[in-house]
């Protein structure tokens, strides 16, 4: 008996050496970053992690090339990138998040929220998939810090939490002005209303217009008096409340200030042609150095640039007060930046990929391919326009067309544009302007009590 079980013991073991020779060696465990030697853990799927983005090919070609690296970094992730018209964006990304059919969208700056105080108002896109339920709460993941808190809480933030990062920002507030005729007329760089009035009567004296734009298409005129909206109303989001609440209104004393001075804008400062100037037109008329300035947006300066190289520019803001204090700030606005679906089943997978985009060294090498101003700290865009905005930034503000909301049945008037003013419009008495713009609004006001 105990023969028998000496020999079943010994056949037991000699099974048991032979399966585990069969077997190979033990397969190490995970490292704590999910990867063994450069390469993904077995456990790890193999995942399409699916990205929107608008159409603009500096920043399709960037991703593109982006998004190769990303592979290469994580071999299990295939990513699929579809390109939309930026007017399309918005209705492809509400289609796409409600079909759980997208993992990360590439979604406009947080822009025209719905404030409490307005009424009867319908909220953009994006507070609306936020309220649904759609976008993640990234507030707590470390790439966020990556950023300034002044983009995060301006751009993507909502009811205190983080939803967005963004990536860029355009200002619209400025004047380009040409060095070299400011130095040969011994003109100051003007730092107050009184100083660019000055500015423009010596330049006339000299018969050289003062300033262009793109009168013939409209809306370049009442853009490049944003500054001189700003300087007046620096708080803009003040700016909004109050008019919604009657505190303000666009014929007291002090929006007439600006009114008057709008007049003397369009009809003195800006040159006789200039209604006939169209949009695209206008940088290569100040390259050419007809003019003296050129208010309007950062985004100019790539066209400056084409039309004379060698061109000598400076930008500066607006300078609408006569206090210099307030005619600090660029206004603008938040162009692109990341979200994540809520409801994706690759949440890691997306997380990783803003974060690695995020990193300070790809962000960079996005920022020099685009063009746009750093949100981020430690980016600088090394052209003409960064240097010229970089003194500045410290004081970028959100500007007005981006937190206002028109109520409901306010008249067609109702908006602070320089552009009603003749040549341009059919206005020529500021008073008489400011006080239909006023009825406009209120007509709106009234209709939604």
């Amino acid at each position: 008996m105990r023969k028998i079980s000496l020999t079943i013991v010994l056949s037991m073991l000699v099974l048991s050496l032979v399966l585990s020779a069969c077997a190979g060696p033990a397969t190490p465990a995970p490292s704590s970053g999910g990867e063994t030697s450069g390469q993904p853990a077995a456990a790890e799927q193999n995942i399409t992690l699916k990205v929107l983005v608008h159409q603009n090919p500096p920043m399709v070609e960037f991703m593109e090339a982006f998004n190769q690296k990303f592979t290469e970094k994580y071999p299990n992730i295939k990513v699929d990138m579809a390109v939309v018209n930026a007017n399309d964006l918005s209705t492809v990304t509400q289609t796409r998040l409600t079909a759980n059919d997208v993992d990360v969208v590439d979604m406009f700056g947080f822009a025209n929220a719905a404030q409490p105080y307005m009424k009867n108002v319908d909220p953009p896109n994006w507070q609306t998939l936020i309220e649904a339920g759609y976008l993640l709460d990234i507030t707590d993941q470390p790439f966020v810090k990556n950023y300034d808190e002044a983009t995060i809480k301006d751009a993507g933030t909502y009811n205190g939490k983080v939803y967005q990062v963004n990536l860029g920002r355009v200002s619209y507030s400025g004047i380009y002005y040409n060095k070299d005729l400011f130095e040969a007329n011994n003109v100051k760089v003007p730092t107050t209303w009184p100083e660019l009035v000055a500015a423009c009567e010596t330049f006339a004296a000299a018969d050289i217009p003062c300033m262009t734009a793109g009168g013939k298409d409209g809306w370049p005129i009442f853009v490049g008096a944003y500054g001189l909206t700003g300087s007046i109303y620096p708080d803009q989001l003040a700016l909004v409340e109050g008019l919604w609440t009657g505190t303000i209104k666009w014929n007291d004393a002090k929006s007439l200030e600006m009114w008057e001075k709008m007049k003397i804008y369009a009809q003195n400062m800006m040159e006789a042609g200039a209604s006939g100037i169209a949009g695209d037109a206008a940088p290569g008329r100040f390259a050419s150095g007809a003019v003296a300035m050129f208010p309007g947006g950062t985004w100019y300066a790539s066209a400056i640039e084409d039309a004379q190289p060698a061109f000598q520019w400076g930008y500066i803001p607006f300078p609408g007060s006569d206090n210099p204090e307030d005619n600090k700030y660029l206004f603008g606005k938040y162009d692109q930046g990341w979200v994540i679906a809520a409801k994706s089943p690759n949440k890691d997978a997306a997380l990783k990929y803003v974060a690695e985009f995020s990193e300070p060294a790809n962000y960079q090498e996005f920022v020099n391919a685009v063009g746009f101003i750093p949100t981020q700290p430690g980016a600088t865009l090394d052209t003409q326009i960064g240097k010229e905005v970089a003194p500045y930034l410290a004081n970028f503000r959100v500007g007005l067309e981006q937190y206002w909301v028109a109520p409901k049945g306010a008249g067609q008037y109702a908006n602070p544009w320089a552009s009603y003013f003749k040549p341009f419009g059919t206005f020529d008495d500021p008073k008489e302007l400011a006080d239909k713009v006023q009825a406009d609004l209120q007509s709106g006001l009234d209709a939604n009590k």
